[in-house]
């Protein structure tokens, strides 16, 4: 059975969904997303990520043509069309058709794009041993020019950074900011513990503000696990006793490697996995119900 595909309020079957080659989201990677999970019947943080997308419309002076409770159901409706009780969301706002010309004004309503299907972002056995990253040459965008805070759909400066850990053969690439700072990895928040505190870098260094790294904040005052959220270097990571990042896709993934260097003892620390069971115990228990 072919995924069925929303687009502007009609269901389509994948052979058949189509934007215009007009679209400014394809001719420009002008436009907005969210990828969300839904676990057990329920997608998590949904509302979280609505809001995350109404912001990021607003900073790129985008209007989304619906309303944030139709574009829910619309959701949920997507998921349901494929009979799906675990999989991913990528919720897509471009643009809209327009002409070749760069101006926005002449593309007259944005368009709305709904895909949920399954996903699995890395082999189990890179949950299991933890994952082996690299320094990326390729420096996050500035946030002077694009803030990181909008997910937006030009996710080039990312994909270069992917390149060249592809080539290095390594699971992910980290991002360091204009002044060297670490900003990121390709698509996940970062994440180091040291003598028992977690330290992650503040989203003005060049991350998003992902949803997944708040929840680990709030599971980690919950376990009454102290966080230092500051500006890192890649010494930080170096001399870290753990390693892990996190992602919507990726979820919490430990990393065990960054430059050649072992972090730790070169496995998945203590405090990594019980964030990570903490927040697979969270995922499955809570989240707007797909048949509510």
């Amino acid at each position: 059975m072919e995924l069925q595909i929303y687009i502007d309020g009609d269901f389509f079957p994948e052979s058949e969904a189509k934007v215009s080659v007009f679209d400014h989201g394809l001719l420009y990677g002008d436009g907005i997303f969210e990828g969300i999970r839904f676990y057990n019947g329920r997608v998590f943080k949904l509302d979280e990520h609505l809001d995350r997308l109404w912001d990021s419309a607003r900073a790129i002076a985008l209007t989304i043509p619906i309303s944030k409770k139709e574009l829910e159901q619309a959701t949920l409706a997507t998921i349901r069309q494929n009979g799906l009780r675990d999989g991913y969301i990528r919720l897509l706002v471009t643009r809209g058709k327009g002409n070749l010309g760069l101006s926005p004004d002449r593309c007259p309503k944005a368009s709305v794009i709904i895909i949920a299907a399954t996903i699995q972002l890395y082999p189990p056995e890179v949950y299991e041993r933890g994952m082996v990253v690299v320094t990326c040459g390729t420096r996050r965008a500035s946030s002077a020019a694009l803030s990181p805070a909008v997910k937006s759909l030009n996710y080039l400066n990312n994909i270069m950074a992917k390149v060249e850990a592809n080539l290095a053969q390594a699971d992910e690439g980290l991002m360091l900011n204009e002044q060297g700072f670490v900003a990121e990895c390709t698509g996940d928040n970062v994440f180091t513990v040291k003598n028992g505190v977690i330290m992650t870098p503040p989203v003005y260094s060049g991350s998003l503000c992902g949803i997944t790294w708040q929840a680990v904040l709030d599971i980690a005052a919950e376990l009454g696990i102290s966080v230092k959220v500051q500006e890192m270097t890649r010494y930080d990571i170096y001399v870290a006793d753990e390693f892990f990042l996190t992602g919507t896709a990726a979820e919490v993934i430990a990393a065990v490697k960054l430059d050649g260097r072992e972090i730790g003892d070169g496995k998945p620390g203590p405090i990594t996995n019980r964030i990570i069971a903490k927040f697979r115990e969270l995922t499955q228990s809570t989240g707007t119900p797909i048949d509510g």
